[in-house]
């Protein structure tokens, strides 16, 4: 890059020098002055006095001008040669950085170094998807008790239910066979107090006919008396 920055200076340079040529041709200027000065002095004499200070000003700035435009020129040049530098310098200090980090990375040290993050790497992955995987079990087998949990309580709730329903069962059937035992009782009492009733009637009427019977018995035995009665006393 040194190279290429001594063959653009004067590339520069000779790009500038129509700048001080556009100069130097103002050079002629003094001559002009001095027709003019030749020719003020045959007018007056305030002229002749004034001319030559006016030359000197115009020499002056085209000097001062001259020299800025030339110092303008060198402190464009040294920036761009800096910048070329800089640049070459940036671009040496890339490819040293490059070749620095390629030496590392060919070295087997660095190689020994990445085999070994690399196997901490997978080991590190591992571990974690082993933890992953366990408290996926972990929440599986929760999840697993408690639905193992919700079942059993549907279950309970369920013989409970059933249970429950037995037992309004049986209670019905104790129930209705209570009525239907203490309807049969009535009924037994019902019938037992019917039979009671016709034994006492046919009791009674037994009792009526013997009484009857006897009460015949006893008019018949007096009929027969009186007969033998009479007989006996009119036998006498």
């Amino acid at each position: 890059m040194r190279r290429k920055s001594r063959s653009i200076s004067p590339r520069r340079r000779k790009s500038r020098s129509p700048i001080t040529r556009r100069h130097k041709s103002r050079s002629p200027t003094p001559k002009r002055y001095k027709r003019l000065r030749s020719r003020s002095s045959s007018l007056s004499p305030v002229h002749k006095s004034s001319s030559p200070s006016l030359g000197s000003i115009e020499r002056k700035n085209a000097s001062e001008k001259l020299k800025k435009e030339e110092e303008e020129r060198k402190r464009r040049q040294q920036e761009a040669e800096l910048k070329l530098i800089e640049e070459e310098t940036a671009k040496r200090v890339e490819e040293a950085i490059q070749k620095k980090v390629e030496e590392r990375l060919n070295s087997e040290e660095i190689k020994l170094e990445i085999q070994k993050r690399l196997e901490e790497g997978r080991r590190r992955l591992n571990d974690e998807v082993a933890a992953q995987l366990e408290k996926e079990k972990e929440a599986a087998i929760l999840e697993a008790r408690q639905k193992e949990e919700v079942a059993r309580k549907e279950n309970e709730e369920l013989e409970k239910m059933l249970e429950e329903n037995r037992k309004r069962v049986e209670e019905t059937q104790i129930r209705e066979a209570m009525e239907q035992q203490r309807r049969e009782e009535e009924r037994y009492r019902e019938l037992e107090e019917l039979q009671r009733q016709k034994e006492e009637a046919m009791k009674r009427k037994k009792q009526q006919e013997e009484e009857e019977r006897l009460n015949q018995m006893k008019l018949l035995g007096k009929n027969k008396l009186r007969p033998k009665l009479s007989f006996a006393l009119g036998s006498k």
